[in-house]
């Protein structure tokens, strides 16, 4: 099961995201284990300064702006 952490301190598209990652893992049978994190330290531990960033497996792959339903398919192909 992949570890994925959506970082952002709580703006709609952070949750926007969120939401979207639940929906698209969700309609492709993947299994995730998906956490919001809020906490500044460690958004900046990821060397993230534009939310909403993606972390999957502990590697950023998004940052700032919420990504496409295509993008977060691609993720999970």
């Amino acid at each position: 099961m992949q570890k994925v952490k959506v970082l952002g301190g709580g703006c709609s598209n952070c949750m926007v995201t969120y939401n979207l990652i639940k929906d698209v893992v969700h309609e492709m049978g993947v299994e995730v284990e998906i956490e919001k994190v809020e906490d500044i330290q460690e958004i900046m531990s990821y060397d993230v300064m534009s939310t909403p960033g993606v972390v999957i497996e502990e590697t950023v792959v998004h940052r700032g702006g919420v990504p496409s339903r295509k993008t977060v398919e691609l993720w999970f192909s």
